[in-house]
């Protein structure tokens, strides 16, 4: 099946009949090009959205990226993202040039980017939720009408085929979902241009020797989490996949300042996932959430 023929049959998905009427709702508001800051962390967008806004973005609950903050509400989301928007900060080199952002979310990140002049930044997500908040934000700051973004409902299993080659990929928080990760990291690398760079940012084990931890049914209540390596297995997986450099940017430890409930995602959370006795766990026994953000070229 080409990419034409996959897109056309995912943006089928926006008429399914939970997505279609958030779809609809986004109809109501006329579209907008605002100014955009960012103050505090937060997209700041120079516009009130009113009742009527206010209701269509809770209907789209659960917000797992943000903040985003109108003049009249500010959407609170679980993931504090600024927090990771500062460790890639100093390495997003990306004036006039080609970014993806894979597994974009609502495109929090791609938002946070446009302060640095990119050429154009392609997000893939294949959750229509994610979407439909993606064009809400975006109903207010028209950076997909102006062509600075593009949100695609596709997966990283799609960018061999995607025809666009980039100077930068962004896959946060993705690869330990997928049952492959090597041939996760050799679909990234295939996107890339020569010297191209990639930016991960995975789950991780503390340890020295070149071994993943391979959950039984659940980490941390998901279960879609596949490999946790140690960072030594982490390199190793970059090598097979016949990346030429590989550098640790950071480490950190999950915490409630980056990742809580709020009135805009008020299911479980990091609370919900830690052993309540001892926060160094998960509530199944494993080593409680690490991440390591590495850079690969």
């Amino acid at each position: 099946m080409n990419i034409e023929t996959i897109k056309k049959e995912r943006d089928g998905w926006l008429f399914w009949k939970n997505i279609a009427p958030l779809r609809e709702s986004i109809e109501k508001i006329s579209p907008q090009n605002n100014l955009v800051k960012f103050e505090n962390g937060s997209v700041v967008i120079d516009s009130e959205i009113g009742e009527l806004g206010i209701q269509i973005a809770k209907s789209m609950k659960p917000w797992r990226k943000g903040p985003f903050k109108f003049r009249d509400v500010t959407i609170d989301a679980e993931w504090n993202s600024n927090i990771k928007y500062s460790i890639l900060l100093p390495h997003l080199d990306i004036k006039n040039k080609i970014v993806g952002d894979i597994g974009c979310n609502n495109g929090y990140y791609m938002f946070r980017m446009l302060e640095l002049e990119p050429k154009i930044i392609i997000g893939f997500d294949p959750v229509p939720l994610c979407k439909i908040q993606f064009d809400f934000i975006d109903r207010f700051i028209g950076s997909a009408k102006n062509g600075k973004i593009i949100f695609e409902l596709l997966g990283v299993e799609h960018l061999s085929i995607y025809g666009q080659k980039f100077d930068l990929l962004l896959c946060l928080g993705v690869i330990y979902h997928r049952s492959d990760p090597v041939a996760t990291l050799k679909n990234l690398k295939s996107a890339l241009k020569n010297n191209g760079t990639l930016i991960l940012d995975t789950f991780y084990i503390e340890g020295d020797d070149e071994v993943a931890l391979f959950p039984n049914e659940r980490y941390a209540k998901m279960n879609n989490v596949y490999f946790l390596p140690t960072i030594p297995a982490l390199r190793n997986w970059a090598k097979r996949a016949k990346f030429k450099e590989f550098e640790v940017i950071a480490t950190v430890d999950a915490n409630s300042d980056e990742q809580r409930k709020t009135e805009w995602m008020d299911s479980e959370s990091l609370e919900d996932f830690l052993d309540p006795n001892d926060q160094n766990k998960t509530v199944e026994g494993y080593q409680a959430p690490k991440r390591v953000f590495v850079k690969l070229k």
